[in-house]
């Protein structure tokens, strides 16, 4: 198997071509887990992300663009700006089978250019092309503008990937997009290419993706594609996208309401995927290669929050937005999910900092905030006033943050930061400097390890414990009970999705599928006859230890936990009420520890020797 990236230098404007070797790509696959590896090898200890020195890796994997069921996606990868350690981050969308059909498997984007640059690539020629006319301008606008100068209006040939003025400026929380509405969004990745200065890269090409046994790949990719579609939950986000779960997840007393303080929302149907159905929605779309076509397009024609056709809003964005924030209109979501968009932002991030911000204007006017600090609070806020349900506030707060105004230069850095500036840290919900998305661990016991253990920050895509503690998939559990089934399900979860975002493919594929489901497809596209699913799935935990191991070398964000809040204050609402998240993580903690192979956080060495990873014995010995 051929795997080809290119090294991109912005300080010289320089490319040049390198191949991965096939025993590395054994190890790793692609995608999540080779940009683990190299960034463990590559980015210096301890280094400012926002320095030269950080690298982002831009790659897909062995079946992104080869048309097995919904391969059209890819990974970035760096150190994070929001957390200090490893980010990564997943898109699907167009761009990555096209960054393959340019003639790259993937990208490496090193040093930093001295002025705003944007890059094309063509069937494998590279080229790079002042910015300065695109620097300030959104995602919707730049790409229309390299669309045009590229001569390929259609959005179904190539593909723009571009940050929003949140990444030129460096916001902690700002979004990699791709297709104007896609988002590498998590861990704040485009603000290390604002600070690199890269605006947009631009995809195209007519290579083909090699394919070692076409009639083996077609034979497992008609399975594959039949096991998924037939399962009700790909029906159901077929037909009403991810915000299905906006009243499935509320009835569970699990959906964060008013900044982490409840777990239902009274408004919770007026912003769910039924009601988007209902009254916005004018199509639904898929990415590359998908058949669900989960992605919501929408409108809204008239009244203060009238929006052009664009994607959106998902699930998080509607919950971040909306119920955590107390906005029950969903005309306004939709308004404010297009600027984020367009402005560049992690929306579930942009949310959590808005619902932060909320919670401390309130808490200044009740006196509970430091003296001097709500004295600063109130001074840069100038006109804005972040009630709760307030949405005029939180569209102005997006602006101001996307260009760094007024309390928009603190909102930009993320929750935490925003929190601990004004004297109130708990009012932030995080995980290792990452907000947490819409699954309040209090109703949903499994998510608090799920989100405690994640090597990445608080986060629901490195074990998706809803999928069996509420959805029953591949088992119904108690969400409420503690289970211990449900620790070898996170672990499982949490190994099996770092292959699927190797491969690189879409994980709702796995409420359907196991790791035994992707051996002979990835076997027909390799060759490797003799890989076997034991094999397979050890490739997913190996990528899980190199991840923890960035944490360790860095020395910070390797201590697995969950904020004081979802600890100490029980759920005063619905099902769960009366419940804390502190029992389960107790529980689950040791016997986690025990199956990983690690001691507090850290992988003993016997696990990185059984894993074959000797050469990073040194970061814990």
């Amino acid at each position: 198997m051929e795997f080809r990236i290119a090294r991109i230098d912005l300080r010289e404007w320089k490319a040049r071509e390198e191949k991965i070797p096939e025993s590395l790509l054994r190890k790793y696959l692609g995608g999540r887990g080779l940009g683990a590896y190299l960034a463990l090898k590559e980015i210096p200890p301890k280094i400012d992300p926002l320095s030269p020195e950080n690298k982002i890796y831009i790659l897909t994997g062995p079946l992104t663009g080869t048309g097995a069921f919904q391969s059209g996606r890819y990974h970035v990868v760096g150190k994070s700006p929001l957390t200090g350690i490893l980010g990564d981050s997943n898109s699907g969308g167009q761009f990555g089978p096209w960054l393959r059909f340019s003639g790259y498997d993937g990208l490496v984007i090193e040093g930093a250019s001295d002025e705003p640059v944007w890059i094309s690539i063509v069937d494998g020629e590279i080229e790079f092309h002042p910015a300065k006319r695109l620097w300030g301008k959104g995602v919707i606008h730049t790409e229309r503008v390299i669309r045009a100068e590229m001569k390929t209006p259609s959005e179904y040939v190539g593909s723009v990937l571009a940050i929003g003025p949140a990444g030129e400026n460096l916001s902690k929380i700002a979004a990699i997009m791709n297709d104007r509405y896609r988002a590498a969004g998590r861990t704040g990745l485009a603000a290390v290419l604002g600070a690199k200065k890269l605006k947009a890269i631009f995809v195209k090409g007519s290579r083909k993706v090699e394919i070692a046994d076409m009639k083996k790949f077609l034979e497992e990719s008609k399975k594959l594609t039949k096991k998924i579609m037939e399962h009700p939950i790909s029906e159901a986000l077929g037909k009403y996208g991810t915000a299905v779960l906006v009243n499935i997840i509320n009835s569970h007393g699990a959906f964060p309401t008013k900044n982490w303080t409840r777990g239902t929302f009274e408004k919770a149907f007026e912003i769910s995927g039924e009601y988007l159905a209902e009254k916005y929605l004018v199509t639904n779309k898929g990415c590359w290669g998908c058949a669900i076509r989960c992605a919501r397009v929408s409108k809204v024609d008239t009244g203060p929050y009238r929006t052009p056709v664009s994607e959106g809003p998902e699930y998080e964005t509607i919950w971040a937005f909306g119920a955590n924030t107390l906005i029950g209109n969903l005309e306004a979501l939709i308004k404010i999910n297009y600027l984020a968009n367009d402005l560049g932002f992690d929306t579930i991030s942009l949310g959590n900092t808005m619902s932060t911000l909320m919670e401390l204007y309130e808490k200044a006017k009740k006196g509970e905030l430091p003296e001097e600090k709500a004295k600063e609070l109130m001074e840069l806020l100038g006109d804005i006033e972040p009630t709760w349900g307030n949405a005029e506030a939180f569209i102005q707060a997006v602006w101001r943050t996307a260009y760094r105004h007024g309390i928009g230069d603190i909102m930009a850095e993320g929750a935490a930061r925003l929190a601990e500036y004004f004297g109130s840290p708990d009012s932030a919900i995080h995980v290792k400097g990452l907000e947490l998305p819409a699954y309040d661990p209090r109703g949903i016991n499994s998510m608090a390890l799920a989100y405690a253990t994640a090597n990445r920050g608080g986060c629901h895509l490195r074990s998706y414990a809803v999928s069996f503690d509420v959805l029953g998939a591949p088992k119904k559990y108690d969400p409420l009970a503690i289970d211990m089934e449900k620790v070898e399900l996170v672990k499982y979860q949490q190994d099996y999705f770092s292959v699927i975002d190797s491969l690189v493919v879409c994980k709702f594929n796995t409420f359907a599928t196991d790791h035994t489901d992707y051996v002979g497809v990835l076997q027909a596209v390799t060759g490797w006859e003799d890989l076997t699913a034991d094999e397979l799935l050890e490739i997913g935990e190996r990528i899980y230890n190199v991840e923890r191991l960035f944490a360790v070398r860095e020395g910070h964000g390797y201590k697995d936990y969950l904020p004081k809040r979802l600890l100490e204050t029980p759920l005063p609402d619905g099902p769960a009420a009366g419940k804390t998240a502190k029992e389960a993580l107790e529980a689950y903690l040791p016997k986690y520890y025990e199956l990983r192979g690690w001691e507090d956080g850290k992988p003993k060495p016997e696990t990185l020797k059984r894993l074959g990873l000797d050469e990073f014995l040194y970061i814990v010995s």
